[in-house]
């Protein structure tokens, strides 16, 4: 199937499916965010994260991810300073002595269990994912293998696989901030669980950056 200038399409599908569902670091910060946070938090992480998923794709299309490629400056700049990002995030959560409230049994879905603003959230998932070079060097590996040689306009070919990914990706976190959130729901009727929860979810955090930080 050739469509906007692709080729093996539904190979790239397949492939793209398998890639998102292997747990990496967007999979491990929208489960902490979840179980932590709770399914609003869970669901505005996964919009920041597809917006940062969106920046990678335009920056494969129009070449400036190469120069994270060719620089290993650039790309250890970028590296560190999602590194200190994400352990900051973890940082704020183990040593946030805030009163945590109590959730009743009867709690809507949509009740919040912190006091982070929308756009709080919603930037810290798209930074995490923008500041992690890896994640770019992804895209520009992988999305010109399925861009076909007759393809009229290859930057138009580039947006639409980067979106069929993004989409797909999308759905699948979906399915886990669905399922990480009902966990984090029956654990939080315990009581103080949901401290334990969001320091469990810091520890997270600052493990993904220095993991990052060590990364070659």
């Amino acid at each position: 199937m050739s469509v906007l200038g692709t080729q093996n399409l539904e190979l790239f599908v397949l492939s793209g499916i398998l890639l998102n569902m292997t747990p990496g670091q967007d999979t491990l910060y929208i489960v902490g965010r979840s179980v932590a946070q709770g399914r609003r938090a869970g669901l505005l992480s996964v919009l920041g994260i597809a917006g940062g998923s969106m920046v990678h794709t335009a920056g494969a299309a129009f070449g400036l991810t190469a120069i994270l490629s060719t620089s290993a400056q650039a790309f250890t700049i970028v590296k560190i300073a999602g590194a200190i990002y994400l352990a900051y995030l973890g940082a704020q959560m183990l040593f946030d002595r805030s009163r945590h409230e109590q959730v009743d049994r009867e709690f809507t879905l949509d009740r919040e269990f912190t006091h982070d603003s929308d756009w709080a959230v919603i930037r810290a998932g798209l930074l995490t994912n923008v500041l992690n070079p890896k994640v770019a060097l992804f895209f520009l590996a992988f999305l010109p293998q399925f861009v076909g040689p007759a393809a009229e306009s290859r930057m138009v070919t580039l947006l639409f696989l980067g979106g069929v990914f993004v989409f797909n990706g999308t759905v699948w976190c979906l399915i886990l901030v669905w399922s990480a959130s009902a966990v984090s729901r029956r654990l939080r009727m315990r009581g103080s669980t949901g401290v334990l929860l969001k320091r469990a979810a810091g520890a997270l955090f600052v493990g993904l950056g220095v993991r990052l930080a060590t990364s070659r």
